[in-house]
């Protein structure tokens, strides 16, 4: 392994590497039943609980289409529920059905397990450096 001393490569470097994890993070966690993108949505209604579909959106920085279908798929699957705004009758209150707080549950079992068999090949010592590092990245 050539090591890179120019900071794009390096970047290059680091986002085909978090794409890489990424997507075995999502594959992982659809054979649990339930993707990445999914689980994000999931963890905001139980987070926020029952939400209006707009602000829904906002929270995720989805557009509003974007959002209206990923519902829309989520409340065929059982998911989700969406219910009229008792304020607004045009809007869309979306809530996380039983069924889909346990999908939440082992999604985010599932993203867990493959996370930690990836970064447990790390030393406690590269764990920290890593970690102060994505820290610096955070903030730039």
């Amino acid at each position: 392994m050539t090591p890179r001393t120019n900071a794009a490569d390096t970047g290059l470097h680091y986002l085909t590497t978090s794409a890489k994890i990424r997507r075995a993070v999502d594959e992982h966690m659809a054979g649990g039943g339930v993707s990445l993108a999914r689980t994000k949505v999931l963890q905001v209604l139980a987070e926020l609980g029952p939400v209006k579909q707009t602000r829904l959106a906002a929270e995720l920085g989805m557009a509003a289409r974007s959002i209206t279908q990923a519902v829309e798929t989520m409340e065929r699957d059982g998911l989700v529920e969406r219910s009229p705004d008792p304020a607004d009758k045009r809007a869309k209150v979306v809530a996380a059905t039983e069924r889909g707080v346990l999908a939440l549950a082992t999604g985010e079992q599932a993203g867990r397990e493959v996370l930690r068999s990836i970064f447990e090949r790390l030393s406690p010592d590269q764990l920290r450096a890593l970690d102060e590092m994505l820290d610096v990245l955070n903030r730039a």
